[in-house]
């Protein structure tokens, strides 16, 4: 099979949880310790840090790897999903996977795949691990794809975990209450493997707590040992005028009160949550050997999207009119989109708006704003739910448009009717981004 065979080969014959929801959700690891042992077990040969929570996961990791680069370190990355090519999901020093080391991983190993049927995330993640071993990476960044306990992802045995915050989303799969959610995603900590948790969080901070107390794990809240705020007038260009930056300054909360000035390229104000987890990460490697200093910290967090391909975080798509999308998609992602929104200069905002049909609308769609000029679309994947419908649910909430037939015509049409000083926003769905960026 050539790439694209090979892909498709992926996409239609597997389970997939971007195209079948949750019944690609395995409920065991049982094929993913198969696939590695029959890769001969590549999870045990390179370090590794594990990254989950609900949201802020895709970015700490991104973040990470793009500081451990600046160290000089080789460094793996595995995210998901992708916004424009599967390779995107496995990088080395920020560079995809070729094609042929695709097309070379299914061939070589289609009768494993055929005999254990393997959803497709378990075979991903399974290339990723023997990519990263071959590679002789001297770190990987693992992000969890879905949960924590039992994701894919969860058959190493990291030098860290991280756990950036808990929050409502995959409830049909991970369960109705946040103690629930909390414990699926305290899943990956191990026994004495320190981990940091993102956001003291009140209701669910004694599931971490007990858990690492049961496994002697160290447990560190990042959001306890950093103030962090954000610099006046911080919103500035960056050198190629493509994009903002976000400047902030940050002090430990430690003796010796170590204080940082950093200008990200990601813009979204929620980074100041993720940037606390980032550094306690990294104090953290630092304690087990790692030689990280300041420099690295400060020229790795001001070129994440250029060392490692990160799109889709409050990212300006275009100045006239202000065209900006980001892929937070349930409630506490919304609410930080909300946030960035209003801290905009604009006249009407204009909102460009899809979803998946698994996810809670009626948690999502209050959320938003009702003197917006709403432009309802269907992300471009089966799990998309149709624009008329979410155009009916959002009409019950005060919320008026219209539906368009894809992504790129309801942008079209809200960029054609704003004004120069009107604001479009892009968003929704992880997949409605991937369709702009």
């Amino acid at each position: 099979m050539n790439y694209n065979e090979t892909l498709q080969y992926l996409y239609t014959q597997l389970p997939m949880f971007t195209r079948d929801g949750a019944s690609a959700f395995k409920k065991d690891l049982t094929n993913t310790l198969e696939l590695c042992r029959r890769l001969d077990n590549p999870q045990h040969k390179f370090k590794s840090v594990h990254v989950g929570g609900t949201n802020g996961k895709g970015s700490t990791s991104h973040m990470l790897a793009a500081v451990l680069q600046t160290a000089g370190y080789k460094t793996g990355l595995y995210t998901s999903p992708h916004l424009k090519d599967f390779r995107e999901r496995i990088r080395v020093n920020g560079q995809m996977i070729s094609e042929p080391t695709v097309i070379d991983f299914v061939e070589d190993h289609k009768t494993d795949f055929d005999e254990i049927a393997p959803s497709f995330f378990e075979m991903t993640v399974a290339l990723a691990f023997d990519v990263f071993a071959k590679e002789k990476v001297d770190i990987a960044i693992i992000e969890v794809g879905l949960g924590g306990r039992l994701d894919s992802t969860n058959v190493i045995t990291p030098l860290l975990s991280v756990i950036t915050n808990i929050g409502w989303d995959h409830m049909n799969m991970l369960g109705n209450t946040l103690q629930l959610i909390a414990g699926e995603k305290a899943g990956i900590i191990k026994p004495g493997i320190p981990v940091v948790i993102g956001e003291q969080q009140p209701e669910v901070a004694n599931v971490f707590t007990e858990k690492a107390a049961q496994t002697n794990s160290r447990i560190r809240f990042a959001s306890e040992g950093w103030i962090a705020e954000k610099v006046k007038g911080e919103r500035q260009k960056a050198k190629d005028g493509a994009e903002e930056l976000l400047e902030i300054h940050i002090q430990s909360k430690d003796p010796g009160l170590k204080t940082y000035n950093l200008a990200l390229d990601l813009p979204g104000t929620y980074q100041l949550k993720n940037v606390k987890t980032v550094l306690t990460a990294i104090e953290e490697l630092k304690g087990i050997g790692f030689d990280i200093s300041d420099d690295d910290i400060h020229n790795g967090l001001s070129r994440v999207k250029t060392l490692t391909g990160l799109h889709g975080r409050w990212e300006t798509l275009s100045q006239n009119p202000l065209t900006i999308c980001d892929t937070g998609h349930n409630p506490d992602g919304i609410q930080e989109v909300m946030k960035n929104i209003a801290s905009v200069d604009y006249k009407h905002l204009h909102m460009v708006i899809g979803m998946v049909n698994d996810k809670d609308t009626g948690k999502v769609l209050p959320m938003l704003p009702k003197d917006a000029t709403y432009y309802f679309c269907k992300p471009d994947i089966p799990r998309g739910l149709d624009a008329e419908s979410m155009k009916e649910q959002a009409e019950a909430y005060g919320l008026i448009g219209e539906a368009y037939p894809s992504v790129k015509e309801a942008l079209l049409s809200a960029q054609k009717s704003a004004g120069s000083d009107d604001l479009v926003f892009v968003g929704g769905s992880t997949f409605v981004v991937a369709e702009v960026v």
